[in-house]
């Protein structure tokens, strides 16, 4: 069995994984920015030549770009974000060969996604946020997709991952902003200023579908939240019926395993 968690940001996806992961030790736990066969989050994915390009570039840690790196095909995938460097722009840099955040066109995005769950033959993982979280968002901000554009898209990729053993667990939270409002606090620095939530505001924002809609703010975010989270249900239950149990964040009881 491969079991996919998912739901927005602070609904406990990471404490899920973790009751998993004790309950089916033999599984493999993939998580945002880990090497994975589906996902790309957080890893950059570029040609074997701008790959070397790259090696030549910062060739003062190129050993630890090689220890990072998976090869697939002609392409190279680099864990750049597990790369502990104090070199100038590294990071920056290779956050431009990410798949998300606009970086591709949706014909290329949508492509390099299927054809990576097309070649998925692996067993008992455990993946978090692999399965919506970073596509979707990217759907929504990025490529301004409607509703129906992206569930055309899933309605493809269920086709092409519908008879693997899979299950997907989804955590609906019910009280978005005060979700929100645990993981400000505990991803701040030792003197309370907040780390994560300013970024997450600069990349909504900063994104197409709010510049284009002339809106930003909390508020809006929230919205945005909210209704991805909707979207994120409604595949769930139109695609994969018989695939996922909906739970809801932080107040369901373990028993709910027993029987995966």
């Amino acid at each position: 069995m491969n079991y996919f968690i998912e739901g927005l940001q602070g609904s406990g996806k990471s404490t899920l994984v973790e009751k998993l992961s004790k309950k089916y030790p033999v599984c493999t736990v993939f998580r945002e920015g880990d090497y994975s066969p589906i996902e790309l989050a957080w890893c950059a994915y570029l040609t074997k030549d701008k790959f070397d390009e790259i090696l030549e570039k910062y060739n003062s840690i190129s050993a630890l770009i090689n220890e990072k790196t998976h090869i697939e095909g002609n392409h190279r995938i680099i864990c750049y974000t597990q790369i502990i460097t104090d070199v100038p722009g590294f990071h920056k840099d290779l956050e431009n060969y990410e798949i998300y955040n606009g970086h591709l066109s949706s014909n290329e995005f949508k492509r390099i996604i299927f054809e990576r769950y097309k070649n998925w033959n692996d067993d008992n993982m455990i993946s978090e946020c692999a399965l919506f979280q970073n596509i979707v968002e990217d759907m929504i901000l990025y490529m301004e997709a409607s509703d129906e554009q992206i569930m055309a898209f899933y309605r493809e990729l269920a086709g092409i991952i519908g008879n693997k053993p899979l299950h997907i667990f989804y955590l609906k939270t019910e009280n978005i902003e005060e979700n929100i409002g645990v993981i400000r606090k505990e991803r701040s620095d030792d003197n309370g200023n907040e780390m994560w939530f300013p970024l997450m505001m600069k990349y909504f924002d900063e994104s197409p579908f709010a510049k284009n809609r002339k809106i930003s703010g909390e508020e809006e975010l929230y919205k945005h939240f909210s209704h991805r989270q909707e979207l994120e249900i409604r595949i769930c239950r139109e695609l994969f019926p018989d695939k996922v149990t909906i739970l809801e964040s932080k107040a369901y009881s373990d028993k709910i395993f027993e029987k995966y």
